[in-house]
């Protein structure tokens, strides 16, 4: 009888606890979602943490673990003048540290410029297999599927065309090749009226024989439609149809922390993966310009291929920002406040500073930012090219297409090898001094 009574209470006092702590659990749950700990949680230099997640993320983690799988296997289309220098670091770091097989020229950083690169212009692997490329290169879908498997991921980023026009006109030399008079402003006097120089914004690339302008629809070139399509809305329409279908993500710099957590979330990558340093943030004085609505009117019109392909991508990528749910903005914000923290601990880490620690959240598990992590995120890509390269000798760079712009505005010839050209300043300087 006594054991009997003793065995009612000690049941009736476990189904109290049991109660009570699921209770609790959602009440603690409820409080949670209100609570700002759900913002990032970044320790100063040299606090410990426990090195284990609270349960709640390490839930989340092995959710996501099971039912995303990463994808390894991508290729970049490093456009011009849209934030590439800071944006390709992430994909040849990830490349770095998964050991993939990447796609590089045999020197120097572009593969090729216009056509498709020749075969002695990029290091093979034994099985002419690869899953990775991120170096400047033109979108040409037959040369690519021949290189890669259909399961390949393909990746790009634009810009607003005026601020990539405005960037082009400072980094491409435009003024002289224009031969805009020397005023306060050459791109307002260029937005007046961009027919007038028509003529000669048309660069000739002799070596490869292509035409190209880089005031009209540079986006649209880099991502393979052809500068003499520029006035055929109805074949441009269909061409970026197709780069919708053939791209897993078209990013946009001006939502670049955005584009970022969309490109993990579809990618399935760490959030350390696609962690950034802006680099390359040139001064000018026309960088802050704002166009008037004539100029932008006059503008559209004349880079009316690439005002279509910012805006069919800019709505791309609102509608799968918005097929993520309602956690989205979230992430940003917490990735936005990582991300700082990263740069300011990596930009005045001294030597022998304690790594920075960023805890476990929904997003990410708990990791360590360290000496190599700083000096691999703060890096060109062409200071991590040797590691890629691995003692890799042999091959002519491909010269860039600024030096070529550059050579037009001398009334000199283009040329695809760097070498070439100093063969020909070689003889030319010679000549004229003899």
């Amino acid at each position: 009888m006594i054991c009997r009574r003793r065995m009612k209470i000690s049941s009736a006092f476990v189904a109290l606890l049991v109660c009570g702590g699921v209770c609790y659990y959602i009440s603690s749950i409820m409080h949670e979602d209100n609570n700002i700990s759900l913002r990032p949680q970044l320790h100063k230099l040299g606090y410990r943490i426990p090195a284990e997640a609270p349960q709640e993320n390490r839930e989340v983690i092995e959710r996501e673990t099971d039912t995303c799988i990463p994808r390894r296997k991508f290729v970049f289309i490093a456009t011009h003048k849209t934030g590439t220098v800071t944006t390709s670091n992430i994909f040849q770091r990830y490349a770095i540290n998964h050991k993939l097989a990447v796609l590089i020229p045999t020197s120097g950083n572009p593969i090729s410029w216009g056509i498709p690169p020749d075969e002695e212009d990029y290091i093979h692997t034994p099985d002419e297999q690869y899953d990775a490329l991120w170096n400047h290169l033109r979108y040409n879908k037959t040369w690519l599927r021949s290189k890669f498997p259909a399961n390949t991921a393909y990746i790009s980023i634009i810009r607003d065309p005026f601020n990539q026009m405005n960037s082009a006109m400072n980094y491409y030399y435009l003024p002289k090749i224009l031969k805009i008079p020397d005023v306060s402003d050459p791109v307002i006097e260029f937005l007046m009226n961009p027919w007038k120089y028509k003529n000669r914004s048309e660069v000739h690339f002799d070596f490869c024989n292509i035409t190209w302008d880089p005031t009209r629809n540079f986006m649209s070139f880099d991502l393979g439609y052809p500068a003499e399509g520029a006035d055929d809305e109805g074949r441009a329409r269909r061409y970026i149809s197709e780069l919708e279908a053939d791209f897993t993500l078209i990013m946009l710099l001006e939502y670049l922390d955005e584009s970022l957590v969309l490109l993990r979330r579809l990618m399935c990558w760490e959030m350390q993966d696609v962690l950034y340093v802006t680099k390359n943030n040139r001064t000018y004085s026309h960088k802050k310009l704002i166009p008037s609505k004539e100029q932008t009117s006059n503008l559209r019109k004349w880079k009316a291929v690439d005002y279509l392909l910012y805006d069919t991508f800019n709505t791309s990528l609102w509608r799968k920002i918005a097929e993520q749910g309602v956690g989205f903005h979230e992430e940003v914000y917490y990735f936005r406040e990582v991300n700082k923290n990263v740069n300011t601990y990596c930009q005045e880490r001294q030597q022998g500073a304690p790594n920075l620690t960023v805890v476990a959240s929904k997003w990410t598990p708990q990791f360590e930012v360290d000496a190599k992590f700083c000096r691999v995120i703060l890096s060109r890509v062409t200071d991590l090219m040797p590691r890629l390269r691995k003692g890799h000798k042999g091959g002519q760079a491909i010269l860039s297409e600024r030096d070529n712009v550059f050579a037009v505005s001398m009334g000199q010839p283009t040329f695809k090898y760097r070498i070439e050209r100093r063969e020909y300043l070689k003889m030319h300087l010679n000549g004229s001094s003899n």
